[in-house]
């Protein structure tokens, strides 16, 4: 929600992904359109190749072109396991949403910015991934992995589509207080407290939406590639 409330307020139209029933979020999309943007729900479950034309054929056919997308769907394991009893089905689950299916939707989105190339606007793509792409959890190997592999995944599309103008960036994002921390909340208000983090606090979607609007609105247009932390300074190696 950040992010898509960071990106109303610059004044893009938006296209909002999600697997409910668009009657589950009406609250959520009107909020979006009271910045005074249009905003349409694409219904779809992005490990899925069906849904995912489906999404981009309702995209291209209400706003006629795509100039922006921000990966962020993604989902954790079901239940928190050593890698030791790691399932296929986990693994599966995991990875058909945050890497395969989010592989094959930015490649089916790129190829529609390639095409739109006549047209002079920014365009770009931004991935959020995670500091789990380095940090391992053993308890959630499949997520780790996913991240790790959208982060070569930016590095892939990054190269590919700089000879067209289509800048690819990476939002590896720490401790966010959503819906997918808040079962381990207390474990971390502990660590945060002890000084896990240089900034004493968690992370809002506020602070990803900020920074993906900058990418989005081209201030970063020479970093095509980059990796940037939002973690409060969880990474920074410390003695």
């Amino acid at each position: 929600m950040g992010v898509s409330i960071a990106l109303a307020k610059e004044g893009y139209n938006l296209a909002v992904n999600g697997v409910r029933d668009e009657s589950n979020v009406s609250k959520v999309l009107d909020q979006l359109r009271s910045y005074g943007v249009e905003v349409i729900y694409c219904k779809g479950n992005l490990g899925l190749e069906i849904d995912r034309h489906s999404i981009l054929n309702k995209i291209t056919k209400e706003y006629g072109q795509l100039d922006v997308l921000v990966n962020n769907a993604g989902v954790a394991p079901k239940e928190r396991v050593d890698i030791l009893n790691t399932t296929e089905e986990s693994y599966d689950y995991v990875m058909d949403i945050n890497l395969k299916g989010t592989f094959f939707l930015t490649q089916e989105a790129a190829r529609l910015m390639v095409e739109d190339k006549d047209r002079q606007v920014q365009k770009c793509i931004i991935n959020i991934s995670s500091i789990s792409a380095t940090i391992a959890s053993i308890n959630r190997g499949e997520y780790c992995m996913s991240k790790a592999g959208m982060s070569m995944m930016t590095a892939l599309f990054a190269t590919r589509l700089a000879q067209e103008n289509i800048p690819v960036y990476e939002v590896r994002p720490g401790l966010i207080a959503t819906d997918m921390t808040s079962g381990a909340k207390e474990k971390y208000d502990k660590l945060i407290a002890d000084g896990l983090t240089l900034q004493p606090r968690w992370g809002v979607p506020a602070d990803i939406g900020k920074i993906v609007a900058s990418m989005a609105s081209g201030q970063l247009g020479y970093s095509t590639g980059q990796v940037i932390m939002v973690d409060g300074g969880l990474s920074v190696p410390r003695l």
